[in-house]
Formats: structure tokens, C-alpha cells, sequence
């Protein structure tokens, strides 16, 4: 089974966590997510964020600590996530379409996330 490595924006202003909906046609297509993506082949989870937020929001970020890291299993592939603390240096814009919206933590359960996300949004909830 194919194995890929997702890095994950977790971007937090003011109480309220930044996350995107994922576009039709895509794997978990209408799911929300933290922004990222899948990892090139020797990228660092950095570059991998830095490369994702400027594709898909417009924006750059400064990089803290990875928060969290699960693998999950799907059927058709199995997902190494690394969820990392990021703070923006510029405001996102929804570059490809998707939507987006700034959630306060405790609304995060009523949004319908990938199975992957479960353990962080336990997390975050907890505060």
C-alpha cells in the first residue's frame, strides 16, 4: 500500500484555528483540514508547509513545534500526518477555490474532519 507524508498547518489567531475545505474530486473531497499537503520526496515538513500555504493560501508562516504525528490507514493508502504549529506572516486567500474559515476551538467538533484529524481535535479541544 502506498505510504504518504502529509505535513498540516495548524494556525491559531486569536482563538480560532484557520482550516479549509477540501475540493470536489480529491480524496475526502467536502471534509475541512488544517492546510498542507503531501510532502515531495526529501522535502522537510517546513518546505512542505512553506510550498503548501503559497499554493493554497497566498501566504507565508513562521514554523514552531509539531504538535502531533499519526499515521492512519485508508483503504486505498496509508497517511503519516505531522500536524505543526505555524503563525502566519501574511493574511491567507483562498487561492484554488476552496473555502475557508477561522474556527474557535470549540466549534472544531461540529466540522466534519478526516478520520486522521481525530486525535488533534481531541487535542485542541481539551485546550
Amino acid at each position: 500500500m502506498t505510504r504518504v507524508i502529509v505535513a498540516a498547518a495548524v494556525i491559531e489567531t486569536d482563538g480560532r484555528f484557520l482550516v479549509t475545505r477540501r475540493l470536489q474530486g480529491v480524496h475526502l473531497e467536502g471534509y475541512w483540514e488544517f492546510p498542507g499537503g503531501k510532502c515531495e520526496p526529501g522535502e522537510s515538513l517546513d518546505a512542505c508547509l512553506r510550498r503548501e500555504l503559497l499554493e493554497e493560501l497566498g501566504c507565508d508562516a513562521t514554523f514552531g513545534e509539531e504538535l502531533l504525528a499519526v499515521t492512519h490507514d485508508y483503504s486505498e493508502r496509508v497517511i503519516e500526518l505531522h500536524f505543526v504549529e505555524c503563525r502566519l506572516t501574511s493574511e491567507p486567500m483562498p487561492l484554488l477555490g476552496q473555502e475557508m474559515r477561522w474556527v474557535a476551538r470549540d466549534d472544531l467538533r461540529s466540522l466534519k474532519f478526516p478520520p486522521a484529524d481525530d486525535e488533534l481535535i481531541a487535542l485542541l479541544v481539551a485546550g
